[in-house]
């Protein structure tokens, strides 16, 4: 219950942040972007309907198409942003501060993609979605793994051309909507990952066992053993191999130099570390 509480609270923020961003710094300026709200500005300029009224039936098509492909689940996590959304455009459409809190277009195309980026990412982030241009990434994700983002990114790129064609635009607004959906892409990327990156640390030393108490007791992560060869002396032993925070591994550094200064580290970033200790509870021993 609290989970589905949370969940809902991320999504609205989320949809909140993603209207803020284009009623604040997108349509002042004049501005282009990407997804519904992009085919929404671009109509707009045709037959001058408000961008929310097209959000609003872009979403609601593709609601219905991304039930059939994901099923109840997905479709229920999706439905608040539906509505959400484009009801949060309407409001701020009409709200006369957001249309005057910057006329340089630079910091309108930084902010836009922070706010876009920002608002999709928390909405993802939970396994929801905004609805609308999501939904058509998501199905190819789906099918073929290809990262989530570029694909929006693509499909982003793709609504840009089409408001080239039928909005009165400049090539200075098609580089600064281009340099939106950059931002946006690397924002999203960015707070889907949030607090999912880790560290990896193998660490190759005769005083292994001692590695391996400190990353237990010290530490309070565990880790695997693993046999090695070692190239020089070509004797076998076990290397140890933990999963760290970032802010537990230069702790880690210093107590396993302490104990061997000769040990050899290898660290790499990973992602999306599941198990104990992480994503369920660690093993009281």
């Amino acid at each position: 219950m609290k989970k589905r509480i949370y969940e809902t609270i991320i999504i609205i923020i989320g949809n909140f942040i993603l209207a803020l961003g284009l009623c604040a710094f997108i349509t002042p300026v004049g501005l282009i972007t990407g997804g519904a709200s992009g085919i929404g500005i671009a109509i707009k300029s045709l037959i001058n309907i408000n961008i929310s009224y097209t959000v609003y039936a872009i979403n609601i098509i593709m609601f219905i198409i991304g039930y059939f492909y994901f099923g109840k689940k997905f479709a229920t996590g999706t439905l608040l942003s539906t509505f959400l959304y484009p009801t949060f455009l309407a409001v701020l459409e009409k709200v006369p501060q957001l249309q005057n809190i910057t006329n340089d277009v630079l910091l309108s195309t930084l902010y836009a993609g922070l706010c876009i980026g920002l608002g999709l990412g928390l909405v993802l982030r939970v396994g929801a979605s905004t609805g609308g241009m999501d939904i058509p990434p998501l199905i190819i994700n789906k099918k073929t793994g290809i990262s989530i983002a570029w694909l929006i990114n693509i499909f982003d790129c793709i609504i840009l051309v089409f408001q080239v064609v039928f909005c009165p635009i400049t090539i200075e607004q098609v580089l600064y909507g281009i340099t939106v959906v950059i931002i946006t892409t690397i924002v999203m990327d960015k707070v889907i990952m949030l607090g999912e990156t880790k560290v990896q640390v193998t660490i190759i030393s005769p005083k292994w066992q001692e590695i391996r108490k400190i990353v237990f007791d010290d530490i309070n992560r565990g880790c695997t053993l693993l046999n090695v060869t070692t190239g020089y002396y070509q004797k076998n032993q076990f290397a140890v191999m933990s999963v760290v925070s970032k802010r537990e591994l230069h702790l880690l550094n210093e107590m396993i130099l302490n104990i061997d200064p000769t040990a050899f580290i290898i660290s790499n970033e990973t992602h999306s570390v599941k198990g104990r200790g992480f994503t369920l509870p660690s093993i009281d021993l």
